[in-house]
């Protein structure tokens, strides 16, 4: 008999326990790299009305507040940024705030895109854990088991980012007060130094409770027990989580790219010379039929990138709890079936998913 891998390391099962049962989009043992991707994909095909139906709701609010922002508000922010950058005497008020613009556009849109990812990923765990006892699921009744947990959710979609923004801006200070002292080249130099260093801590933290939404939707606790869980099932096997999440990240910008190109090219030719400028940021407002068209693009492709995003967390978490709870004799008692892989940690904690489990 082969033995159990590792608690968490290890990018893929080898040759180890082939003939594991499949109830559904995944075989209940250690995963490796590819299943992981083709089982997140699966879990889109399979219950392709439930997945985009959640996808195409967050992405329509998601993308709708993009949309509204770049109207309403960056479209001004791009020309008072140009504007004092422009200039030959900044101030270092003068200096910060054109940063901030210029940072804004970019910093607004992302985050809008994490918390969807982290909303969708929630709400699709549901899906996923019976998309792996090879069970249907439908819109109502994900909506019904993500319900009771909304105000946790929303906490913790919250929190994250409120945690990586806060270690950036805790590396910058330093750099910024010196600044503010009268030493503005070697303020910036120090700010610059220690926003690279904050969002290196914020990328570590970032991955280490990258497991939290799932933990929280399908383990009914509280915000900062699934952060607990989430650092507890990443721990020792960072690098793992943080690849196999890359490279997730890396499909969905293809995909997202390949799918938003026709849209934004038909927004281009309607808005012109003006959309051309404002892209290369020598305008300082578009026509908001070109933002549309666009995030009527940014829609499509969030639809179609964001269940693909959720599958791999959601499979991920799995994935941990198979390699250090036996989670996959659960499952396949679950399920009907026999047999099972039996991992290290097999006595701590053999909980089926959605049930309570220790810290």
């Amino acid at each position: 008999m082969p033995s159990a891998p590792a608690p968490g390391g290890g990018w893929g099962t080898g040759r180890q326990q082939l003939s594991a049962p499949r109830p559904g989009v995944i075989p209940l043992r250690p995963l490796g790299v590819g299943e992981i991707l083709d089982g997140a994909v699966s879990i889109m095909r399979a219950h392709w009305r439930t997945v985009l139906g959640i996808s195409l709701i967050v992405s329509i609010v998601a993308q709708g507040l993009i949309t509204a922002a770049t109207g309403l508000w960056f479209n001004d922010a791009r020309g008072n940024g140009t504007d004092v950058l422009d200039g030959r005497d900044l101030t270092i008020g003068q200096a910060m705030r054109a940063i901030g613009n210029a940072l804004g556009d970019s910093g607004i849109t992302l985050l809008l895109g994490v918390l969807g990812t982290i909303l969708t990923t929630a709400l699709l765990t549901v899906v996923a854990a019976r998309a792996v006892l090879g069970r249907s699921v439908t819109t109502r009744e994900a909506w019904a088991g993500a319900r009771p947990y909304l105000l946790q959710l929303c906490g913790l979609i919250l929190l994250i980012p409120t945690i990586a923004v806060a270690i950036i801006a805790a590396g910058m200070t330093p750099g910024l007060l010196l600044a503010a002292a009268g030493v503005p080249s070697e303020g910036a130099a120090l700010a610059s130094l220690g926003g690279l260093a904050g969002a290196g801590v914020a990328a570590w933290l970032w991955v280490r409770f990258s497991l939290a939404p799932p933990a929280l939707m399908l383990e009914k606790q509280g915000i900062i027990h699934s952060l607990r869980r989430s650092s507890k099932l990443v721990r020792g096997a960072w690098g793992r989580v943080f690849g196999i999440q890359l490279l997730a990240l890396v499909l969905v910008l293809i995909v997202g790219a390949i799918v938003e190109l026709p849209t934004s090219l038909v927004a281009t030719m309607i808005g012109e010379d003006n959309a051309m400028n404002w892209l290369s940021g020598e305008s300082v407002s578009v026509g908001w039929i070109f933002l549309v068209v666009v995030g009527v693009g940014g829609v499509i492709s969030s639809t179609i990138t964001f269940p693909i995003s959720a599958g791999v967390t959601a499979l991920l978490y799995m994935d941990q709890r198979i390699r250090r709870e036996a989670l996959d004799i659960e499952l396949a008692r679950a399920a009907g079936t026999q047999g099972g892989h039996s991992a290290e940690g097999r006595g701590r904690d053999q909980t089926y998913l959605g049930s309570r489990s220790g810290n």
